[in-house]
């Protein structure tokens, strides 16, 4: 599955972390990732200046290494969402982790 860069899917992925209890704010900062979370808080703050693509690939990576989402309050849209962000995220990690996943990758 590959998820189409646009704003609907990113307001949804926003409202994935606003019904798991978590608050996304857009500020300016140098944040080495392009984003920060405060865990203890439960904010994730998104560089503004990012472009839409930028941050929508922040908040897929961020819902793959968050932990205490309330996935019990998401929406079954978000929770399908959530769950297809978290294997493509996995499937990505799991190929890139040793190397190349393809030779064409290895061409880049």
């Amino acid at each position: 599955m590959s998820l189409k860069y646009n704003p609907a899917v990113l307001k949804k992925i926003e409202e994935i972390f606003k019904e798991g209890g978590y608050t996304v704010r857009y500020e300016k900062g140098s944040f080495q990732n392009g984003f920060c979370v405060l865990e203890k808080r439960r904010v994730v703050v998104i560089n503004r200046f990012h472009e839409p693509n930028a941050r929508m690939n922040s908040m897929m990576e961020i819902l793959s290494t968050i932990e205490d989402l309330e996935l019990n309050n998401l929406s079954s849209e978000s929770l399908e969402l959530y769950q297809k962000i978290r294997a493509e995220q996995a499937i990505t990690l799991f190929d890139h982790k040793d190397g190349p996943a393809t030779q064409e990758d290895a061409n880049l």
